[in-house]
């Protein structure tokens, strides 16, 4: 079928499912006037030597600009004609429209200038039919925060309140005891600097320093000097020290007990409450939103799981290109670094990239339908919502957040990718409210054995996430 609009062709010469293509002939005669309107217009404002401003010979402004005028030219042409034939059919591309030039275009071609004739291939997005979400069935876990949880929280923060003081009564240094020490590290007989220290406090039976290190300093009291052997690591920051043994010269100035400083309406001030009981208020909070969360994920995958088997639109195949490629691009990652599943390790080349292309598909699907979804339900993400996950994903790189909020500002399409999850969990929550969800107290336990299964499953994060919209 072809239709003429005034200087422009459009013959559709391909409708396959999604796909379209259109042969588009623009005329020679607009091509050339649209020239030599620009050049007229260069003209007028031209400031060439020996020339007064309008006055230059037209082959002369058409030789030093023509080739910048008719490349313009070209391509305003080809975006003008190419969004009036998609608008003209109502045709709403899934992704950008491929263009196919067929006319030459060399450095006679404004001299001689031709039809210029393409073919516009789109692919368009599919017409979407959400199910009844009522009719969705959910369970979601939740678990009650256990009293000794909130304990075990607050001994763990009263522990990294504990302070050190000088033993009662003279005795051997014992683990959990801490030393202070003056050392000097030999190597070959010579020190070398960064293996030395005075007045340093060393925790024994910490994990501190040198490995085998503070082992060698149990017992010892105050004012003993003692020789310590070591083998120095390779991540000392000396290349030339590493592995090499070392002796260090060891002398205690003084053996501290460390002696815990219970929580009580007074140091509970020192983690941001009111108070004690304020404090346990919080942390029963904090474990409660861990477990939130982990509880979301679960039913956040029962309701992708469910909006995938009652839907099977067709999709864009260039999509699902795409998001085959990224996800193909991890799996390769994955193999070199030797950290690919068992499941896929035992499996050919071919049947990973079909396994894997149906994840793609999948994927392209709930992006689309959640991104329908939003759009009939006016889903928005706020300016306050995308400032919270910028403020978020400055805190994520310490001490860089002013390059993180450089690049933001200077990359707008860093921002559409920090939208799309804000958008997408909007959507799902919109979804989960409307379906029919059946609470069940589980455990913790319980809790973390779901979410481990969850993960174990091949592919689970790249199989459970739509792309993003």
């Amino acid at each position: 079928m072809e239709e003429a609009q005034g200087a422009m062709q459009v013959t559709e010469t391909l409708s396959e499912g999604l796909k379209r293509q259109y042969k588009v002939v623009i005329g020679a005669e607009e091509i050339s006037g649209k020239v030599q309107g620009k050049l007229d217009e260069i003209r007028a404002e031209a400031r060439l030597p020996g020339f007064r401003p309008g006055k230059a010979p037209p082959a002369l402004i058409r030789k030093r600009f023509g080739a910048s005028v008719l490349s313009e030219v070209l391509q305003s042409a080809l975006n003008d004609a190419s969004q009036q034939a998609l608008e003209e059919r109502n045709l709403k591309p899934a992704m950008q429209p491929k263009i196919d030039i067929h006319t030459t275009i060399d450095e006679s071609y404004i001299e001689n200038v031709k039809d210029l004739e393409y073919d516009l291939n789109v692919e368009l997005l599919p017409e979407i039919e959400p199910i009844d979400f009522s009719t969705v069935s959910l369970e979601r876990l939740d678990v009650e925060v256990p009293e000794e949880e909130v304990q075990g929280a607050l001994d763990r923060m009263a522990a990294q309140q504990r302070k050190t003081e000088p033993l009662a009564e003279p005795r051997p240094a014992a683990n959990g005891d801490v030393v202070v020490i003056d050392f000097e590290g030999l190597v070959d007989g010579k020190p070398f600097k960064g293996l030395s220290a005075e007045d340093h406090h060393l925790e024994l039976g910490g994990g501190e320093f040198v490995e085998g290190f503070a082992d060698q300093l149990v017992g010892v009291q105050k004012g003993d000097e003692r020789e310590v052997t070591v083998t120095l690591p390779e991540n000392l920051g000396n290349p030339a020290l590493a592995g090499k043994q070392a002796v260090f010269k060891v002398t205690v100035k003084d053996v501290l007990q460390v002696v815990p400083v219970p929580l009580d309406d007074e140091s509970a001030k020192n983690f941001g409450a009111e108070n004690l009981e304020d404090l346990k208020a919080k942390v029963r909070e904090a474990i409660a939103g861990e477990y939130a969360r982990g509880s979301r994920s679960l039913i956040k995958r029962q309701l992708l799981d469910k909006l995938a088997e009652g839907h099977s639109f067709p999709v864009p195949p260039g999509m699902v290109d795409m998001e085959f490629e990224a996800i193909w691009r991890r799996i390769e990652q994955d193999k070199a670094a030797g950290r690919l599943d068992e499941e896929d390790a035992g499996k050919d080349e071919e049947t990973l990239k079909a396994e894997y292309r149906t994840i793609a598909e999948r994927r392209v699907r709930l992006g689309l339908l959640l991104a329908d979804v939003g759009q009939r339900n006016s889903v928005e993400v706020t300016n306050e919502e995308l400032q919270q996950a910028l403020g978020q994903e400055m805190r994520n790189y310490p001490g860089r957040e002013q390059d993180v909020l450089d690049f933001y500002r200077k990359t707008p399409e860093a921002l559409t990718n920090l939208r799309g999850p804000i958008f997408e969990e909007k959507v799902v929550d919109l979804i989960i409210s409307q379906a029919q969800v059946s609470p069940r107290t589980v455990s913790p336990e319980e809790l973390k054995q779901a979410i481990d299964g969850l993960d174990e499953e091949k592919g689970a994060s790249a199989e459970a996430e739509p792309a993003a919209s």
